[in-house]
């Protein structure tokens, strides 16, 4: 059984985009109720709130998400107003399967990005790069990006719940890639080898980031450049645990609009787990003579009496109270920003929850610490300009060269290649030639 809707006929319904515009829409209610029920569920809301939005019982929310029951577009406007989605999003796979172009999906989504021509123009370069990459692959005869392993993890019905999967998934990941506690030096380097296309862009200031999914690009992950390196090394690790766990969403966009749902907060955890290990902050307690315990009882056997011995070792008084200087080198340890070092010792009980107040508000110093000791490393300041989307370039450089040293594309295209690289022709050719000559 289906339900046709029409989109644009009824009244004054606000309407997704012209897209839609007296366009009826075939969709298999279990599917529809299944969306509906994943999208109240990330807002972490019961049933009965949904039922109130709609002015029903409770009961025929259960029935629509079980299938059982229609939707009227009033209805679904509602509910997606609730869910803070357009209502579009509930067709992602019916507009998908007629092969809509995922730059237009992208601008329906987020039709912020519009707003400013060059975030709207860097936007798009980037998918255009992915595509010809995927394009490069092909001619290659390289197999399809399959990237790494999708996780079917329910989504999390409670902030515990959601920091739980995150921290185990996290560990997982880690020890599939064969990294155990070490700091990741190059997080967007690490992705591109996981078979996802990753940048640095322009976005809007509330816009941290984006993660991509369409048969023209495979996967890909955007992050907002314009914020500090630490910040943006933070953003690269949320968006990988939406490819881990999310991939069945088109495009997944992370902002301040929805940092509340349970999947943002899921993919924060994770990012603080992944990029700072809890055996690996331990450690690094540990050489700062830090984290040890208040006090540690030791039970020794005795040779002699064949009994055994108590022993009590109490650290120095104060000598395990974390500062400011402590927070400031685990940043600088695990390539992050001050405060998401604060919080994730916070949430691993090293600093309770009143000491964490006053060492945030003492965030300058830290920064000023680093400094002194000449271990800043810009992290709280963005990358220069050229840098932003290095990993992307240099993936679709080497393509490029291959694909020319096989004589699989033209000296023409080879140059074409290298404008919407934004990088010297005559260099690349000369890289090229050199290569085929070898």
């Amino acid at each position: 059984m289906f339900d046709i809707l029409y989109f644009g006929l009824e009244g004054d319904l606000e309407r997704p985009t012209h897209l839609y515009t007296g366009k009826a829409i075939l969709m298999d209610p279990i599917k529809l109720g299944r969306q509906l029920r994943t999208a109240r569920e990330t807002r972490g809301l019961s049933q009965q709130t949904a039922a109130d939005a709609l002015g029903v019982p409770r009961t025929a929310i259960t029935q629509i998400e079980l299938g059982k029951r229609s939707v009227s577009t009033l209805e679904l406007a509602k509910l997606a107003e609730c869910y803070l989605r357009p209502v579009s999003h509930f067709f992602e796979e019916a507009v998908e399967a007629e092969n809509e172009d995922v730059l237009v999906a992208l601008h329906r989504i987020a039709p912020g990005l519009e707003q400013d021509s060059d975030v709207s123009e860097q936007v798009d370069r980037c998918v255009a790069l992915c595509r010809e990459g995927v394009v490069l692959e092909k001619i290659l005869g390289l197999g399809p990006r399959s990237g790494p392993p999708m996780h079917n993890v329910r989504v999390p019905r409670t902030a515990g719940q959601a920091v739980t999967q995150a921290e185990q998934l996290a560990d997982e990941e880690r020890n599939r890639l064969n990294i155990g506690n070490a700091p990741l030096a190059d997080v967007s380097e690490l992705i591109g080898s996981q078979g996802i296309w990753a940048s640095g862009i322009e976005l809007p200031r509330d816009m941290s980031g984006l993660f991509l999914r369409h048969p023209s690009i495979g996967l890909a992950i955007l992050v907002n450049a314009s914020h500090p390196r630490g910040r943006k090394r933070f953003s690269y690790a949320h968006e990988y645990a939406h490819a881990l766990l999310d991939r069945e969403q088109t495009i997944s966009i992370s902002s301040t609009d929805n940092s509340a749902e349970l999947v943002e907060t899921r993919a924060n955890a994770f990012a603080a787990a992944f990029l700072m290990p809890r055996t690996g902050v331990s450690e690094v307690l540990r050489t700062l003579d830090k984290g040890l315990p208040a006090r540690h009882e030791q039970t020794i056997f005795n040779a002699a009496s064949g009994g055994h011995i108590q022993a009590e070792f109490r650290p120095p008084a104060k000598s395990q109270k974390i500062t400011y200087k402590d927070v400031a080198l685990v940043a600088h340890h695990f390539g992050v920003s001050y405060q998401a070092a604060l919080y994730r010792l916070k949430s691993l009980r090293h600093v309770s929850q009143p000491d964490s107040v006053g060492l945030l508000e003492q965030e300058h110093f830290g920064i000023q610490y680093l400094r002194f000791l000449n271990k800043l490393d810009e992290l709280e300041k963005p990358e220069q300009r050229q840098y932003w989307d290095r990993e992307l370039r240099s993936e679709i450089a080497h393509l490029a060269i291959e694909a020319y040293r096989r004589e699989d594309i033209s000296r023409g295209r080879l140059l074409e290649l290298s404008k919407m690289l934004g990088i010297d022709g005559k260099t690349l050719l000369v890289l090229a030639e050199a290569a085929h000559e070898g």
